[in-house]
């Protein structure tokens, strides 16, 4: 390793998932001499373990709905559950999209004359960073060793019981699953298992499925859920979880218990800070354990940076992208923008999709002293009645008329995110969005009746 590790760097980045990645090449646009540590694989959970594995899970499954819903349309087709399902293909084309992706990545990395260098990183010092026996000097040092999932307390994993990690590994589909925990991770897993086949029982221990986002946004989820013929239990606790040779056993606060082929403990991830030197170099981590940084991204220790999942906020790739690139530029002198959370698309993928950007009615009321909300029910849409999907699109404005937040709920409206940003971001107001013509016929425009009756020009809508 030694002729491999330079002496010294630019930017040091731990960890080459979204945000390192990211800061890694923008620093190497930037004319920065840039290091970037990884021990695993470039691209990290995301690429590896998360949104690209699940995604292509769940592009498997919407294929085997519209398989069953051919009949309806004319066309004769059948999935016979999970029977019909080889574990071994389903795993086969993950593994080719993750691994062009995967060597694409390297490409990217390699021209942009970032050099990687392999093995786990430490922090020596707030300017010097540990790999091996070898000790590189950096004039900055950003960390971004991510997030792994966490485990209660008195759970054993196993070939039975899972988290996401092993979720993704496993050689077939579930005939009976318990998902324990109701957000997104295991309610994209479940849906996917569903449309498999599986047998699906969503436990949630708060009162809702999707606690962290809008009410009517986890209602309609769970509506959508119960048709598909998932069983979701919310406001009970899993008191223990138990696994035989053959099955595994859920226990709930309620004194009744669950059986299942596999049990899927989603409650959540936590930051991936251990053996990093972070304490020794001056580095405070919250009682969370998150890395404590201000709104640059700067930690405790002079020279360094934290971003992606170990800082407070949501878990998600983009937010790493973004907190890469504004890094690589606030140490090139380019004073860059700060992050804005609320900025940041969150999206859950399964069947229906759920899209939520900026403040909900109920966080606009309290940060304006009063909201303004429509809705438009995706009935009324031609593509969605097309798709045979229900839901609905929310717009939010404040008081002065300036929209503080957009949510969707339906089958593919993940696309609608980015207009959803602008709409945001932008700061537009309804009428700025009613004039424009969305093409027709497309579910973008639910965002645009929406905008239309909050501008009091309703075209498809009753007024």
């Amino acid at each position: 390793m030694a002729e491999l590790v330079p002496e010294r760097a630019d930017l040091v980045v731990l960890g080459g998932g979204s945000a390192g990645y990211a800061a890694a090449l923008r620093g190497r646009q930037l004319g920065l001499e840039v290091v970037l540590v990884e021990e695993d694989l470039l691209g990290g959970t995301c690429l590896h373990r998360g949104c690209i594995p699940t995604k292509s899970l769940l592009h498997v499954a919407e294929v085997a709905d519209q398989v069953r819903e051919a009949a309806a349309l004319g066309l004769v087709a059948t999935v016979d559950g999970v029977g019909g399902v080889d574990g071994s293909a389903l795993r086969a084309h993950r593994e080719r999209v993750v691994g062009r992706l995967h060597r694409g990545l390297q490409a990217l990395i390699a021209a942009s004359g970032a050099v990687v260098v392999p093995g786990r990183g430490k922090l020596v010092a707030p300017g010097a960073v540990g790999v091996g026996d070898r000790t590189i000097t950096a004039g900055n040092v950003l960390i971004a060793t991510g997030a792994e999932p966490i485990v209660p307390a008195g759970v054993t994993l196993g070939d039975r019981i899972v988290t996401s990690d092993g979720a993704l590994e496993l050689p077939e589909v579930p005939g009976r699953a318990v998902i324990v925990g109701g957000n997104v991770i295991g309610l994209e897993i479940g849906s996917a298992w569903r449309s498999l086949g599986a047998d699906v029982t969503v436990v949630e221990a708060r009162e809702r499925v999707l606690p962290d986002t809008d009410a009517a946004l986890g209602a309609a989820v769970r509506r959508a859920f119960r048709r598909r013929g998932m069983v979701v239990r919310t406001g009970v606790a899993v008191t223990g979880v138990e696994a035989s040779p053959t099955s595994a056993v859920v226990s709930l606060g309620d004194d009744t218990t669950l059986d299942a082929d596999v049990v899927l403990v989603a409650v959540g991830r936590r930051p991936r800070t251990s053996a990093l030197g972070l304490a020794e170099a001056g580095v405070r981590l919250l009682d969370s354990g998150h890395v404590a940084t201000d709104e640059r991204l700067a930690t405790s220790a002079p020279g360094v940076f934290a971003g992606g999942d170990l800082v407070v906020g949501p878990q998600l790739a983009h937010r790493g992208f973004a907190h890469g690139v504004f890094v690589a530029e606030e140490i090139a002198g380019l004073a860059p923008m700060p992050v804005d959370d609320a900025l940041v698309p969150r999206v859950t993928y399964g069947s229906p999709e759920v899209v939520s950007v900026g403040l909900t009615e109920d966080e606009t009321r309290t940060a304006h002293g009063s909201a303004t909300a429509t809705t438009y029910d995706l009935a009324g849409n031609g593509r969605s009645l097309i798709l045979g999907t229900s839901g609905h699109a929310v717009i939010v404005t404040r008081p002065d008329g300036q929209i503080a937040g957009v949510h969707l709920v339906g089958d593919r409206v993940s696309e609608q995110a980015g207009a959803a940003l602008l709409m945001v971001a932008w700061e537009s107001h309804a009428a700025d969005v009613a004039v424009l013509p969305h093409a027709h016929p497309t579910q973008s425009e639910a965002l645009g009746e929406a905008a239309m009756v909050l501008a009091g020009r309703p075209l498809h809508a009753h007024s």
